[in-house]
């Protein structure tokens, strides 16, 4: 336990003490409600709660003053809040009113976006992220260092921020090899505690040091918290025997903050229904999936109350399973998540496959193929971006390796490039749907 770890922590707690211990309290019930499940009691009354509050102070939903039901309010997606953006930002939060907080994504899978939230949402924010953390092992003031694009005057943080959070930006724009040795030397010698990153970034962290033998023994790395993209089950069985503890697997955005959680050596994700009404709606309509199928991740936030996101089409898929324990409580597990759509290809029989399938067949092909993107064009036509040692490659058994999962019938073509660059949010997509079909 470092020293630096504990006076922030104390100091957290005597400034939330001053203040009445409002932040500590909802970390505390955030948590306990993860673990615990939540009431349809609650659930019920969190959605009147918010889809009423709409109604009465938004310009937008004042639209919906009839609607009753959940399902009476449209389906919105990023295009359809910035196109009503002034209109659903609500009366006391409009131009001189409350202050408000940006919530902004980079965009690297889509246009950029920005919504709002008042002060008490990013408070949520925020005890959410800890809470998903604290339930994983995490200690308040422990030193983080976070794998992203770091972009000047875009995310970059301001010296106080990092030293009051104890937290480091470390860039993830170039992850050569010299650069992953500079990395290795930086979480050693500023003894970083939890590593946040990308699951991209941890994958070609913890190849960097199997490959190279690095002695981690000095190093104090006690977490590892994956966000983003789907973490691969490689990636994770080869984190948990370089460190000794599994990383941790989340799913969240920006807009919203952390939506489930991995918990222990769990690689399913509990959803936080505290903070969020989750819907999983078919892909090509906004009709309810069935239980165990694949479909659109639809949120309704709770507590954003100057900009509500009620039915908001996240952009991403997955297969949710929600059960009710003996005690009447009710819990949600994300079985699967497959990403954005737009990273979701389907093979020649028109079934969608994980983001797994494509990240195993890279490390399957470590040392040769240093980076692959599969871009789908049609049904059954494919593209494979190679950054790879053409002198060793066997392009047939690279070519094979994907036709396994994609259909034998599938026509693919091999394209060589030098590099598959990175998104500005630090993400590198190894598979895209073109498909107009699929759109």
């Amino acid at each position: 336990m470092q020293t630096g770890e504990v006076v922030r922590r104390a100091a957290f707690n005597l400034l939330d003490r001053i203040h009445g211990g409002r932040l500590n309290r909802l970390k505390e019930v955030n948590k306990r409600e993860i673990l615990e499940g939540i009431s349809q009691e609650y659930e019920d009354r969190r959605l009147k709660a918010i889809l009423g509050f709409a109604k009465n102070h938004s310009e937008f939903y004042r639209g919906y003053a009839q609607a009753q039901r959940l399902e009476d309010f449209p389906v919105m997606n990023k295009s359809d809040y910035n196109q009503n953006f002034d209109r659903i930002l609500c009366d006391e939060w409009q131009e001189g009113g409350k202050k408000t907080y940006r919530l902004s994504t980079s965009g690297s899978t889509g246009a950029p976006f920005t919504v709002l939230c008042d002060g008490d949402k990013m408070d949520r924010i925020n005890m959410n992220f800890i809470s998903c953390m604290e339930l994983n092992g995490f200690r308040m003031g422990m030193k983080r260092g976070e794998f992203r694009v770091w972009i000047e005057g875009k995310n970059t943080i301001s010296r106080w921020k990092s030293l009051k959070n104890n937290l480091l930006m470390i860039d993830i724009s170039n992850m050569g090899e010299d650069s992953l040795a500079k990395i290795c030397e930086r979480i050693r010698r500023q003894k970083i505690q939890v590593l946040v990153s990308y699951s991209s970034a941890l994958t070609a962290l913890a190849r960097y040091i199997r490959e190279h033998q690095v002695d981690i023994s000095r190093w104090d790395v006690e977490m590892i918290f994956s966000m983003g993209e789907a973490l691969p089950d490689a990636t994770f069985d080869l984190l948990t025997e370089i460190f000794g503890f599994s990383p941790v697997r989340s799913y969240g955005n920006n807009e919203n903050g952390f939506i489930a959680i991995g918990l222990g050596d769990q690689k399913e994700y509990t959803v936080d229904l505290y903070n969020f009404y989750i819907e999983i709606l078919k892909l090509d309509s906004d009709e309810p999936a069935r239980p165990g199928e694949l479909g659109r991740i639809v949120v309704t936030d709770y507590y954003n109350r100057a900009f509500p996101m009620i039915r908001y089409d996240t952009g991403d898929t997955g297969i949710l399973e929600m059960t009710v324990d003996a005690a009447g409580r009710k819990h949600g597990i994300f079985r699967e998540i497959y990403g954005r759509r737009g990273s979701l290809l389907y093979n020649c029989k028109g079934e969608p496959l994980s983001i797994h399938v494509f990240m195993n067949v890279l490390l399957n092909l470590e040392g040769i193929v240093h980076q692959a993107k599969c871009i789908q064009w049609e049904k059954k036509r494919y593209e494979l971006l190679l950054n790879a040692d053409r002198d060793r490659i066997n392009e047939e058994e690279v070519v094979s390796s994907y036709r396994r999962y994609l259909g034998e019938e599938a026509v693919i073509d091999v394209t060589y490039v030098d590099e598959i660059p990175v998104q500005a949010s630090g993400k590198r997509m190894v598979c895209e749907n073109r498909c107009p079909d699929y759109q």
